[in-house]
């Protein structure tokens, strides 16, 4: 089985991503980051690559998806507690992302969805138990 995981997403402008995704605590690897694309880690073994949307183009035949308009991927992160969710929401907002939609309280997994400066959607989540079954 795979070992890790690298999401890539294009994005119209890097550096406004770098500092954005840096104020939700990220941090990136300098030896895959130059003007074209940065790897941003989220794990020790999962990460995301920001490549800028003319570079990304480079790796398909196929038109490249606006998130402002569609939806190609929907990237859910595992918090810690709730807390740590609706801070990280908090942080989102106060960066110029948005909300994308309310609060989900299933009881045993709170979710909240939010579009980063691109429009991607990020889901941040917290399981506190196992689903029930009827």
């Amino acid at each position: 089985m795979p070992s890790q995981i690298f999401v890539n997403l294009p994005v119209d402008n890097l550096n406004k991503s770098i500092e954005f995704f840096t104020a939700l605590g990220f941090t990136f690897n300098p030896e895959f980051t130059d003007e074209n694309a940065t790897c941003m880690i989220v794990t020790d073994t999962s990460y995301v690559m920001l490549l800028v949307k003319p570079f990304f183009q480079g790796f398909t035949d196929k038109p490249v998806a606006d998130a402002k308009t569609s939806t190609e991927v929907l990237t859910a992160l595992a918090c810690d507690s709730r807390d740590e969710v609706d801070s990280l929401l908090e942080t989102v907002c106060a960066q110029g992302g948005r909300e994308h939609r309310e609060a989900k309280d299933y009881g045993f997994m709170y979710q909240r969805s939010f579009e980063d400066l691109d429009g991607h959607i990020w889901e941040l989540f917290h399981m506190s138990g196992k689903p029930t079954t009827a």
